[in-house]
């Protein structure tokens, strides 16, 4: 049996704790500064360990992909975007490529590329308008071909195909009947493992059918990690009762073994050996990242890392939703294990990050994303838990500004969107810029929040606009009750479903909120779900499950829907939309804007050609938060910093 050794990554601040506050306001950040984005970020190790990839900006601040040997300072630039810079690559395991996404001014139809490291010479491997590709296999004995899903062939759901990266020849090697949504191949990269509904299904050749290993639980949110060296168990985290398990799945049998578990918490991260596939660390995020490390090889690493530098480390992809990351290790160590990429965040920094030499035990700093922020005052992020109204603890986070004392303040909720995500400690650009103008920032993890259990997801099922919103009213409540929140200044403000919720607070919760700021929102449940983009159709039945059924529940849907509220709104909005969004349609936020203005609401609207849902373009960025920036001033009394238009900013005020 393997000696489990918990490592903590770093030490839980209490709010009594706080970096000292000073005797005045610390200087205006500039939105320049915070909001540019990072002036390189996501370094990755090619297989080999010989070349170092990176995204960095160009001459005119737009990011590309970089490659360099790991020793030197031999940078080339590989990519030539000249808009939306590229967020999302990975290394092909013949060295000698990158791959990367690329998508059409927001619209989400992904198309792989690849860009030869040597030559420059550049291939889109997925030509096709209106269609959807998605990296989802990779293996180092074959290092020329990779498996990509696409919606190809039926728009409503994905083929896989596996495409030869240097003379893009593209073959299906699995036809969808229209079950399936994610797959797992193995080293020789046949599609044996996938994820459909009812639970996961497996073949032990491409030939063979398909059966049933298991089932999913209700609420359960798992993940696939993989196969054994020897193929025949495959790795997975689940829900055993309400635990979060990393499990071992024997394919013949079914038979679950378990790896590592939380009693309170999902997995998050596994650290996957490069060769051996040997499960050797697992991270579960309490209210911050833990690693619970298995293989007592690395333990010696781990501890080395926890104190080598400042804040909570990571060594594999953040748990981003990408169309690239198929792997959360590939890039982040090389195929000899030598070399570990790893990242460094803190709360009150920018991230930074470093090569690690494990045989040598020295780690190598490569650069930091925002070396412009290192010259600033930046505020420290305290992890808070309260109860709910009917008992749930809630988790979260609140952020204070540079002022003394901290009582009787004007507060921001920042509600996260997803609403399957979570709330993260770490450094974020935009709390510290809320911070910076002199407002105190709460962050809650309300329930159906991720990684706090099955239990915790089940408890969010038809509560969008219910318990869930009660959860963060009941935050707000929280702050007053202490002395820390003005009560007369208090906004609400989020993207997608924080949009949404913002909606919600300022038409189900009116005397509760002085503002709201709602970008990408939902306004209408009904009118959001049937206009699901084709490819999330085999997502409505879990929106039916968790949200409600439009046909069987109706009222109940219309009671949650801020559109049918707009009587009951006392406070002004600001709302924002990219008109390519393909997840929450643009006609959300157009028809609660007309409803206001019907009932002469106070209401500001502002519209962004060629964006869409997520990773807008930094002059957008600029527009919108100084707009932002503005209206909250305007409404809660914080500090400003005067705006001008940036260039480039396609932005329609309505």
């Amino acid at each position: 049996m393997k000696r489990i050794v918990f490592l903590p990554i770093a030490f839980t601040l209490l709010i009594t704790g706080c970096a000292p506050r000073l005797a005045g306001p610390p200087p205006l950040i500039p939105r320049q500064v915070l909001f540019a984005g990072p002036a390189k970020k996501d370094p990755q190790i090619s297989p080999d360990g010989k070349h170092l990839a990176y995204l960095g900006r160009d001459n005119r601040n737009i990011l590309q992909i970089w490659s360099r040997s790991l020793s030197g300072q031999d940078n080339k630039q590989l990519t030539a975007e000249t808009a939306r810079g590229i967020q999302h690559y990975t290394w092909a395991y013949d060295n000698e490529h990158v791959i990367f996404a690329r998508e059409n001014n927001g619209d989400e139809n992904w198309q792989i590329h690849t860009v030869d490291i040597g030559s420059g010479a550049a291939r889109n491997l997925t030509p096709y308008n209106g269609v959807r590709s998605l990296l989802v296999g990779m293996a180092p004995d074959q290092p020329k071909n990779i498996l990509v899903a696409m919606n190809l062939r039926n728009r409503r759901f994905y083929d896989v195909y596996r495409i030869n990266i240097e003379n893009g020849e593209t073959r299906m090697v699995n036809r969808n009947g229209g079950r399936q949504f994610w797959w797992a191949a193995d080293s020789h990269l046949n599609v044996r493992v996938a994820a459909a509904f009812a639970g996961t299904i497996v073949r032990d050749t491409p030939r063979q059918p398909w059966r049933a290993v298991r089932k999913w639980q209700v609420a359960e949110n798992g993940k696939y990690f993989g196969f054994s060296a020897d193929e025949t168990t495959f790795y997975m985290s689940g829900s055993h009762d309400e635990a979060g398990t990393l499990l071992a799945i024997d394919l013949a049998s079914g038979k679950e073994t378990t790896l590592s578990s939380d009693p309170d918490y999902d997995v998050e991260n596994v650290f996957i050996h490069p060769t051996t596939q040997e499960i050797q660390a697992v991270g579960f995020y309490r209210d911050k990242l833990q690693w619970q490390v298995l293989e007592p090889s690395i333990a010696p690493d781990f501890a080395y890392l926890e104190k080598a530098q400042k804040g909570e480390f990571s060594i594999v992809h953040p748990p981003d939703e990408s169309p690239i990351l198929y792997s959360k290790n590939l890039g982040r160590r090389d195929l000899q294990d030598r070399i570990w990429i790893v990242t460094y965040e803190t709360d009150d920094g920018p991230v930074h990050h470093y090569a690690y030499d494990r045989i040598a035990k020295i780690s190598t700093f490569l650069f930091s994303e925002q070396p412009e922020l290192e010259s600033f005052k930046l505020m420290t992020m305290e992890p808070v838990s309260f109860q709910s109204r009917d008992g749930l603890t809630l988790h979260g986070y609140l952020t204070l500004p540079a002022r003394d004392p901290t009582k009787n303040l004007p507060v921001v909720l920042l509600v996260h969107g997803g609403p399957w995500l979570r709330d993260r400690w770490g450094h974020h650009n935009i709390v510290q810029w809320l911070a910076n103008r002199g407002y105190a920032v709460l962050q809650v993890n309300y329930r159906g929040s991720a990684g706090y259990g099955r239990k915790f997801i089940q408890a969010s099922f038809k509560e969008w606009g219910g318990k869930m919103h009660d959860d963060l009213i009941d935050g707000v409540n929280w702050l007053i009750a202490r002395g820390i929140a003005d009560p007369a200044k208090v906004a609400i403000m989020g993207g997608s479903y924080g949009g949404y919720a913002a909606l919600v607070g300022l038409t189900l919760t009116p005397d509760i909120f002085a503002a709201g700021v709602s970008a990408v929102g939902i306004s209408n449940l009904i009118s959001h779900y049937n206009n699901y983009p084709s490819y999330w159709s085999l997502f409505k039945p879990r929106f039916r499950a968790r949200v409600g059924d439009p046909q069987k529940e109706e009222e109940l849907l219309k009671s949650r829907s801020p559109l049918f509220h707009v009587d009951k709104i006392k406070a002004p909005l600001l709302i924002a939309h990219g008109v390519n969004d393909a997840r929450v349609v643009a006609s959300e936020s157009e028809q609660m804007v007309a409803a206001m203005r019907q009932a002469d609401k106070p209401v500001e609207y502002v519209v962004y050609e060629n964006e869409g849902h997520r990773q807008w373009r930094p002059e957008t960025k600029f527009d919108y938060f100084a707009k932002v920036e503005e209206f909250l001033a305007r409404h809660l009394g914080g500090r400003f910093e005067p705006a001008s238009a940036p260039a480039g900013t396609a932005a329609m005020v309505k």
